[in-house]
């Protein structure tokens, strides 16, 4: 189902019975599993939905136990609902019916467009002055942008996703150069990357040196970015977008878009223990903190480094694209003080050197600086140096959080369509930003004819 359906749905549903009636039309669409058996019948529940599976989901069911043996008014129900299962769909019916989880894990770019629909509790309700202070006092730059929306705080993150670049020393050796001297500009290491390519007698790539890819990604490195947040507009056309797109093209075009775009589609893929990098299919690549515990886990012997993506001329250091795991509380959530208090204590709001414990486990960087430096978090950083410059980079108020404006999920969409067409070489960077604006200000049109609070 189309979510700009369901969004003047939720504002304007009036009576319960007409959600019931769409609720058992989709019901084999959008059923939810019942949730698991109480531990403390006893106790306010306080009703928790996420969206990690797997692994991810043992590492959530020991922080909702944690929470539960750690007083005794609240019990905490958790729920796993996964993505591929019309999450977003489940959820906004849920509160248009008045029966949503009391809270919700998500990294999806939705806060702006549910927080515009009335979908979602302002956090600054819930906050006593002392913790939305310290919250603001603590929180690293990023963390402070990313649950914001019209200056009210609607998503407090749990998990803040930062990038940089990994590379392998030994390939940096073979090629005669010293790994201990990575570039200090962008424009060199795309020279060492050369130096480290690798191509069969066909002329296909069989190793790839570097190759700055990722427009969302590389944007705010060269002084650029899609959002203005003192201005508070959109910064689409901007020259440093334009020679930062016209830049990532140059750089495939060096090796051949074709030849590009057939090793993307064969190797650039993998989890886990299929990571090309792994493998020496990728000299130096671009990648989240979480690869540090995967390469410790699947290659413990693999050498490799990390380093901040540099800047080009006229760009900026510690600069690049961030986003990260929140908390949100539903509108019309029966137990919102429940859920704050889980909310406090997963981020370390409430005890930090206790939180730093749920942060190593799923080795994720905290959004506040208390966490990172407790003895806990030191400890794990220690036992893996390479996360530290991740939690470096946090300090950066060079990281770009998504544009917060209500249609941030198509503005990112057709972000990402920008980039495919321009490095495909289907248009060029002048026209593909040119089509950008165009196709935003057709979507912010259409907002204003359907009401959707576009300005």
């Amino acid at each position: 189902m189309d979510r700009d359906l369901l969004r003047p749905l939720a504002r304007r549903v009036l009576s319960l019975s007409f959600v019931a009636s769409i609720v058992l039309l989709f019901g084999f669409v959008f059923a939810v599993p019942g949730p698991p058996a109480r531990r403390h019948p006893e106790r306010i529940p306080v009703r928790f939905w996420h969206m990690w599976t797997a692994e991810w989901k043992d590492i959530v069911d020991r922080i909702v136990l944690r929470f539960n043996e750690s007083q005794d008014r609240y019990e905490v129900v958790a729920l796993s609902v996964p993505p591929s299962s019309n999450v977003d769909a489940k959820f906004l019916l849920a509160v248009a019916g008045g029966d949503p989880p009391d809270v919700m894990a998500q990294w999806k770019p939705i806060i702006p467009t549910w927080a515009e629909s009335h979908m979602l509790r302002p956090l600054d309700d819930l906050m006593s002055p002392a913790e939305r202070q310290r919250f603001f006092d603590e929180a690293y730059p990023v963390a402070k942008k990313i649950g914001v929306y019209e200056n009210r705080l609607y998503g407090l993150p749990i998990g803040i996703n930062v990038w940089a670049l990994y590379y392998r020393p030994e390939h940096m050796r073979e090629a005669s150069l010293d790994p201990d001297k990575f570039p200090e500009s962008l424009e060199e290491l795309v020279l060492l990357g050369a130096k480290l390519d690798k191509k069969n007698a066909h002329g296909d790539i069989v190793r790839l040196g570097f190759l700055p890819g990722w427009f969302g990604m590389y944007a705010p490195v060269f002084g650029g970015g899609f959002y203005d947040w003192s201005a508070r507009e959109l910064t689409l056309d901007s020259p440093a977008n334009l020679r930062c797109l016209t830049y990532l093209v140059e750089c495939r075009k060096r090796l051949g878009l074709d030849v590009v775009t057939r090793f993307e589609s064969a190797q650039n893929a993998g989890a886990s223990v299929e990571w090309p990098f792994i493998s020496g299919v990728f000299s130096i690549t671009l990648d989240g903190q979480w690869r540090v515990e995967q390469l410790a886990k699947y290659a413990p012997g693999l050498e490799y480094r990390v380093a901040p993506i540099p800047p080009p001329a006229g760009g900026k250091r510690f600069a690049g694209s961030s986003d990260g795991n929140f908390m949100v509380v539903p509108v019309t959530a029966k137990r919102p003080d429940g859920a704050w208090e889980f909310i406090k204590f997963w981020s370390g709001l409430s005890d930090p050197e206790r939180a730093a414990a749920f942060h190593t486990w799923g080795g994720w960087l905290p959004a506040l600086s208390s966490v990172a430096k407790s003895k806990t978090y030191q400890d794990y950083l220690a036992r893996y140096p390479s996360f530290r410059v991740f939690v470096d980079l946090l300090s950066s108020d060079n990281l770009a959080a998504p544009a917060p404006i209500p249609y941030q999920v198509f503005l990112a969409d057709r972000i990402t369509a920008t980039d495919q067409a321009a490095m495909r070489g289907l248009v060029t960077p002048t026209d593909a930003l040119r089509d950008l604006v165009r196709q935003v200000d057709e979507e912010r049109q259409r907002r204003r004819v359907l009401h959707y609070g576009e300005p």
